[in-house]
Parts: C-alpha cells; sequence; structure tokens
C-alpha cells in the first residue's frame, strides 16, 4: 500500500512510533499472567478518568463495530423497542442493527447537516418508552458533534438505558459519560487514541449490568465475562496484550499533556482548518460552524471537481483526505484532524497542497 506523507483521514490516524513500537515487543500468554491483568486494571483507570466514569470499563480484542454490536446484543431481551437518536449513517445505524437483531425500532431523525435537539429527542422517548435510547456524539460522515444532555436523564426516567457511541470524539472533546447518564459508551482505538483499530472499548453502567445479568447473551463479543475479568483473573479469549500496552501508552501521551489541553489542541486545530478552508472558498458541512466536530471537519466537493478527481490530484501531491458515505458519498470529502493529527503543522501542510489543485 502507498504511503503519503500528508495523512489526513478521519481514522484510522496515524500511529505514532512510541505507539507502534509495543507491538514489537514479545509477552507472554494474556490468560496466565499476572503482569497482563495489572496492565488491564492500570488502563481500564486511565479510560475512567479521561471518560469521568466510576463505572466498569471493558477493553475487547476487535474494531470498535465489535462494541456496538455486543452492546446490543449483550443488554436487549427478545423484540426490545430501540429509540435511534440520528443526525447521520451511524445514528441510523443503530436502528438497522437493531432491526437486524430482531428489535423494533424507531428513528428520531435530524438533517445530515444539523445535531440532534434534545428537547425533541426528550419528548419522543416520553411517548415511545423504548428499552434502549442510542445516539452518536460525533457523526464522523457528516462533521458533526451532538449536544446530549439531558437525553440520558429522560431515558432513565422512562426505564431505558441509554448508549452512546464516542468512538471519533472520546479523547478529543470534553465528554463526562456520568454526567450524561449514559450507561454504554463506545470507543474504538484508531481514532483520537491513535492505534490501529484492535481494541474495543465499553463503559457499562451498573443499570447495564443488570440488563447483561437478564439477558444473558452468550458470544465471543458478549460483555457479561468482562465483569469478572479483574477480579477472577480470567479471560474469555486470548486478549491482545501488545495492543493494551500500546493503549497505555496513548493515554499515559494524554495525562502529560493535560486532557483539558488535548481538547483545546483539537479545538484549535479544528478551528484552523475550517478557516482556511473557508479562506478557500470551499463550504462546510454544517454550514453552522457550531455544529462541527473538533475532531473532523466535512467539507463540500467545489464545483467543477468529482470526488475522485480530487482525491486522485491530491494523492499524487502526497495528501491523502478522507470521502464520505450513504448521502454524501461523492459531495463531502473530510480532514481528519484527530489525535495524532491534531497538529497545526500536518493540517497547513495538507490544505497548502489542497490550494494548490484547485489553483487557489
Amino acid at each position: 500500500m502507498k504511503h503519503y506523507p500528508i495523512p489526513l483521514v478521519p481514522g484510522p490516524v496515524t500511529v505514532p512510533e512510541e505507539i507502534r513500537a509495543a507491538y514489537a515487543l514479545d509477552f507472554g500468554s494474556s490468560d496466565l499472567e499476572e503482569d497482563f491483568f495489572l496492565l488491564y486494571g492500570e488502563v481500564q483507570k486511565k479510560l475512567q478518568n479521561l471518560l469521568e466514569t466510576d463505572g466498569t470499563v471493558v477493553i475487547q480484542s476487535g474494531e470498535a463495530m465489535g462494541a456496538l454490536w455486543g452492546a446490543l446484543k449483550s443488554v436487549l431481551a427478545p423484540r426490545s423497542r430501540v429509540l435511534a437518536v440520528a443526525a447521520g449513517l451511524f445514528g441510523q445505524g443503530f436502528a438497522d442493527m437493531a432491526r437486524a437483531l430482531g428489535h423494533d425500532a424507531e428513528i428520531v431523525a435530524f438533517g445530515d447537516d444539523e445535531i440532534p435537539e434534545p428537547e425533541k429527542v426528550i419528548e419522543r422517548i416520553r411517548a415511545y418508552r423504548p428499552h434502549l435510547v442510542t445516539a452518536v456524539h460525533c457523526e464522523t460522515p457528516s462533521g458533526t458533534l451532538a449536544v446530549l444532555d439531558g437525553i440520558g436523564q429522560a431515558a432513565r426516567e422512562a426505564g431505558a438505558l441509554f448508549c452512546v457511541d464516542f468512538v471519533s470524539s472520546a479523547g478529543g472533546a470534553p465528554l463526562s459519560v456520568d454526567a450524561l447518564s449514559i450507561d454504554l459508551g463506545l470507543l474504538g482505538s484508531q481514532k483520537v487514541l491513535s492505534l490501529p483499530p484492535d481494541l474495543a472499548v465499553t463503559t457499562v453502567s451498573g443499570r447495564a449490568w443488570e440488563a447483561i445479568a437478564r439477558t444473558g447473551y452468550v458470544g465471543y463479543d458478549a460483555l457479561a465475562p468482562w465483569q469478572e475479568v479483574p477480579r477472577c483473573r480470567s479471560l474469555p479469549y486470548t486478549h491482545n496484550w501488545q495492543a493494551l500496552e500500546a493503549l497505555r501508552r496513548s493515554l499515559e501521551a494524554i495525562e502529560r499533556e493535560g486532557k483539558e489541553a488535548a481538547f483545546e489542541r483539537h479545538r484549535l486545530v479544528a478551528a484552523h482548518c475550517r478557516r482556511r478552508l473557508q479562506e478557500l472558498g470551499l463550504f462546510l458541512h454544517p454550514r453552522r460552524e457550531a455544529y462541527c466536530s473538533p475532531t473532523v471537519t466535512a467539507v463540500r466537493v467545489p464545483d467543477g471537481w468529482t470526488w475522485t478527481e480530487l482525491d486522485r490530484e491530491c494523492r499524487a501531491e502526497g495528501v491523502v483526505f478522507g470521502g464520505s458515505f450513504g448521502g454524501l458519498a461523492g459531495k463531502v470529502f473530510r480532514v481528519g484532524h484527530m489525535g495524532s493529527q491534531a497538529r497545526l503543522d500536518l493540517v497547513d501542510g495538507g490544505l497548502d497542497v489542497l490550494a494548490r489543485v484547485l489553483g487557489r
């Protein structure tokens, strides 16, 4: 695969050398070595601090979609009702997943250039009385960051669990799992954490553990076995020790910087990126900048270009941006400035090339 010197895709992002080096280390069997369980507990605590939760943090092998599927399968009894809050592809995807598992699903829909309105969501929760409410914090395909205030509390008042995908925002934007009453928080390693796509993280509240016990789901992606992992020193499969060590290094880097400083770095780089794109005469998606995510910027493909042509010309100059999906495919491209890529020099280098390609 060709290497591009200026990588600005919205994940998987560039893996720093310190993190890559962890994959060259030799460890014993994670099933048998006390050192693995000590490392697992250490990383759990670091994630609890980053995500601001006193709940359990489950760290599984696999890509982030494993956390999404595992959460739904682990807490939903047959023919449950799921209310999916959707302002884009991944929000709608929760409803598709629930239906594929045999559940009833309703969507509270907003445009892909909008963010969910909590008041409308809360109104629908009270009317529909779901067992699970799902939402996406950062809709990566459309570059938006949702406001989730009040939704989790309304879900609890209705007897529902609140499940949030913060795969591409956690670590790059302020987020408090407990303050937002999130019962299942879903995170992947390949975005802000700057690892390969090999770990799936789930925060689990006490209410969610009760639902997991009632449901009794058994499978590779099941959450149930992980409640006892730190105590009983037993794993449902051989874990990825190298990836867990890499995650420890990533979280330590955030701690050294300070998480508030990391959030500010992402905010400043994102604002700079958007300003430069607008100076090139390009239109942001969404056009309301207050909706834009600090980890990814979506921008309309300029008139006179197709995304295929623009992508080809930028790659020829050593820059790779990301296309988009679903209804935005071919209409929007994205600048990924998350984690290791949240750097002014990297963004400037990529946008300098974009300016030359566009002749602006």
